[in-house]
């Protein structure tokens, strides 16, 4: 089933970047993406992580939507910040401990805190994450309590306890 997911999910991104509709080309494009799910499922015997199935991908573009929302207002707020007059930072660095197993899901975690204007992860190790901030409201806990427990909804019980660190 994953390797069918793999090749369909492929073949619709070598679709829609490449817009031919003529069948051999078509025809090219099903082989390739064919040859490279198959090489993926190859890899995944070895190591676990060609096609991870550790989150609920269904639930992925509601969260992705929320995260857009998120973007907006830390984007108002980081211009907020910088027409002020007094330029209001107090530049931070916190580490926060995550509930996340997971690792695709602590990636998922770590990316979206970064691409939130004014916060930065830094690093991780395990399940702790240093976080660089241009303000301490930026990481006063709300948001990040927030956003895990919507990354923790994407987080399949079945790899808890398999991909626990």
């Amino acid at each position: 089933m994953r390797y069918l997911i793999l090749v369909v999910a492929l073949f619709l991104l070598w679709f829609s970047l490449s817009g031919h509709t003529e069948p051999l080309i078509l025809a090219l494009g099903l082989i390739s993406s064919a040859g490279v799910g198959w090489l993926a499922h190859r890899m995944d015997r070895a190591d676990g992580h060609a096609f991870p199935l550790s989150i609920r991908w269904a639930r992925l573009p509601g969260y992705l939507v929320w995260l857009l929302g998120e973007i907006v207002r830390a984007n108002l707020n980081v211009a907020r910040i910088i027409l002020h007059p007094r330029l209001p930072i107090s530049p931070i660095m916190v580490p926060f401990r995550t509930r996340l197993r997971s690792a695709l899901c602590r990636t998922i975690y770590a990316n979206s805190i970064t691409l939130t204007p004014g916060t930065l992860t830094t690093g991780t190790h395990g399940n702790l994450l240093r976080i660089h901030a241009l303000t301490w409201k930026d990481v006063d806990g709300r948001e990040e309590d927030e956003m895990e427990r919507r990354v923790l909804a994407l987080e399949r019980e079945e790899v808890l306890g398999r991909e626990a660190h």
